[in-house]
């Protein structure tokens, strides 16, 4: 592991019992608060990827539009959110996920993605993988050419990329 993203993992804040008990949220505002190590993590999630080789970056609510915005601006392209059901006011698909600590619905416009367009899913944390594959599902139904799913964070014991076995699927940071 490389000494900067060794820097990222150690910026990492575990917080026990968060949002219930049982739960270690990790906590990445302590990335955001240094500008290095938030630029440093921006570099690593849109690595290999240069301007011209995303249509669109893709983030989910709430924290992974944080790093999909800061992405589309440095790959200079599109931002798209996903956000949880509600919040979008147009038309939107749908799809229900299940998180460790219960279950929640997402959108997204339906008009949000052209067709066919080189698309990057990015959120802050993998973990069981039901928001993310929520997300896949969404993304399908634009039918998008999804080249990657991408994370800052991972917690490999809960293996939630096994839930997204049809695209790669790429971690910065692994718990």
């Amino acid at each position: 592991m490389s000494s900067k993203i060794t820097a990222l993992k150690d910026a990492v804040r575990n917080i026990p019992d968060f949002p219930k008990p049982g739960i270690q949220f990790k906590d990445i505002t302590p990335i955001l608060g240094q500008a290095h190590l938030f630029q440093e993590a921006v570099e690593q999630l849109t690595f290999p990827y240069q301007p011209g080789d995303i249509d669109v970056v893709v983030g989910i609510d709430a924290r992974g539009f944080i790093f999909a915005a800061a992405a589309a601006l440095h790959l200079k392209t599109g931002f798209v959110p996903i956000r949880k059901k509600g919040k979008l006011p147009y038309q939107t698909h749908e799809e229900q996920y299940d998180l460790e600590y219960g279950s929640n619905e997402m959108a997204i416009h339906t008009d949000a993605i052209p067709k066919g367009s080189r698309t990057l899913l990015m959120d802050d944390l993998l973990a069981t993988g039901g928001t993310a594959g929520a997300a896949v599902r969404l993304l399908n139904k634009l039918e998008v050419n999804l080249l990657e799913a991408v994370f800052l964070v991972e917690l490999d014991a809960l293996r939630g990329r096994d839930l997204l076995p049809e695209i790669p699927v790429r971690s910065i940071i692994s718990f």
